[in-house]
């Protein structure tokens, strides 16, 4: 969970909802929307206990079509937004110090992303050994760079640094659509929430075990965000740090002086390693849906030798650099948001299915369903506020893309139309790109 977006979503939750007291109490709604949903994940992680997460799910609640719609959406929109929301964080963080009081040209910030996108996407290609490292390595510095600016934080407030948290209220932004856009940018730090449940079958006693770890683990991480969301109002004006464009890299030059770069390195490192990250985990998904026959079966395909998933982290590169071109990180994480939690929503409403209609199925571990229908609601909310107050028409064309998936299901994965051509298209890339269908555990 622990990713990128800390060291860039402050600003944004800060600047949408108008106020540092209402920014801290939309960071800890954030990690209990997380905390519960996990928890309902987890849920059917026990009930239909497959790998394929949401795509799964959907498949055994929904039907065909509607799991369609999220694998179409998913490889189109949400994986290559995340992995291009990412990119734009560490490319802030690189230029910022060349750019030191003042925003740096969008064309540069976009040159770097895109070159980094390149650069994991060979790593990740050529060597899993090299991408596990990378891993390792961001791990380490993201957790030195939190701790050093909660640590400060927490000594500023002891010698008496609150004149920040004055009327702490004042200037809220109490519109729908204010707090569904600060919700988007909080959740993006949280997103990761919804993966534990690829570990359930390999649990003991999961009833025990289960709720402990994610209530442990996401307290642990909200409290995380609170402190570090605390030591950067501590040591900045609300002002200035809703205009900065590198929190992380604003803090260190008011904190550190001339080793403010070190902040700098540390969040670009951060961010280099959640990208990483990205690509990283890219083939599981894909494998399940060409195995269901819902995407091409190039997609689940690895290396012959290198057995890295390049099909599909090529294909999610081309995707990705197209999304940067007219994109910027505040859109970017709007449209995955608004698109993640439409199917969560419909995720959610199978797990109520289930408990109403299959009672019977073996669960070895279950929540009250007022769980489920609580988050539920919020992800209606969530898919509702951002349209309500100041609709825009790009959420038209971002739901009309979602549902375009059934213009290509009927036809190709229904009907199986033109199926002689991707065939032959298939064996063509498998020669080009040395690949051959992945086993299943890949």
């Amino acid at each position: 969970m622990i990713g990128s977006g800390i060291f860039m979503s402050p600003q944004f939750v800060l600047s949408t909802i108008g106020s540092p007291g209402a920014s801290l109490i939309i960071w800890a709604l954030c990690g209990v929307i997380a905390m519960l949903g996990c928890l309902c994940y987890a849920e059917l992680g026990t009930v239909i206990p497959e790998s394929g997460a949401e795509y799964i799910y959907m498949l055994r609640t929904a039907g065909k079509v509607v799991a369609f719609m999220f694998m179409f959406s998913f490889i189109l929109v949400m994986r290559p937004a995340s992995a291009t929301g990412i990119a734009l964080s560490f490319a802030e963080y690189v230029v910022a110090p060349f750019y030191e009081g003042c925003n740096p040209p969008q064309l540069v910030v976009k040159c770097v992303a895109a070159g980094v996108i390149m650069l994991l996407v060979l790593v990740n290609c050529l060597s899993v050994r090299w991408a596990t490292a990378i891993q390792i390595v961001s791990m380490a510095v993201k957790v030195l760079a939190l701790a050093t600016i909660v640590l400060a934080g927490i000594v500023m407030l002891f010698q008496g640094n609150t004149q920040n948290f004055d009327n702490s209220f004042e200037g809220t932004n109490l519109g729908v659509s204010s707090i569904g856009i600060s919700l988007y940018q909080g959740l993006w730090s949280y997103d990761g929430w919804n993966t534990l449940n690829f570990l359930t079958e390999e649990l003991k006693h999961p009833e025990v075990n289960l709720p402990r770890a994610v209530v442990i683990a996401i307290s642990l991480v909200t409290g995380l965000y609170l402190l570090v969301n605390v030591s950067y109002l501590t040591v900045m004006t609300p002002k200035e740090l809703m205009s900065s464009s590198a929190v992380a890299v604003t803090w260190g030059n008011k904190m550190l002086g001339s080793w403010g770069w070190i902040m700098s390195v540390a969040a670009a490192l951060s961010a280099f390693g959640s990208l990483n990250g990205t690509f990283f985990s890219g083939g599981r998904v894909c494998f399940v849906a060409a195995r269901e026959g819902h995407m091409p079966d190039i997609l689940a395909m690895a290396h012959v030798h290198r057995l890295t998933p390049s099909p599909a982290l090529i294909f999610t590169t081309v995707v990705s650099l197209v999304v940067l071109i007219p994109g910027d990180f505040q859109s970017i994480v709007n449209f995955f948001s608004f698109t993640a939690w439409f199917f969560y929503a419909i995720t959610l409403a199978g797990l109520l299915y289930l408990k109403t209609k299959k009672p019977e199925l073996p669960r070895p571990y279950k929540v009250p369903i007022i769980l489920p229908i609580l988050v539920l609601l919020a992800a209606i909310f969530l898919v509702l506020a951002p349209i309500v107050d100041d609709p825009q028409i790009e959420y038209l064309y971002v739901t009309l893309f979602m549902f375009s998936g059934v213009l290509i299901y009927i036809p190709f994965i229904h009907y199986k139309f033109c199926p002689g051509l991707l065939t032959k298209l298939t064996v063509l890339l498998q020669l080009f790109l040395e690949v051959a269908p992945a086993q299943k555990n890949l």
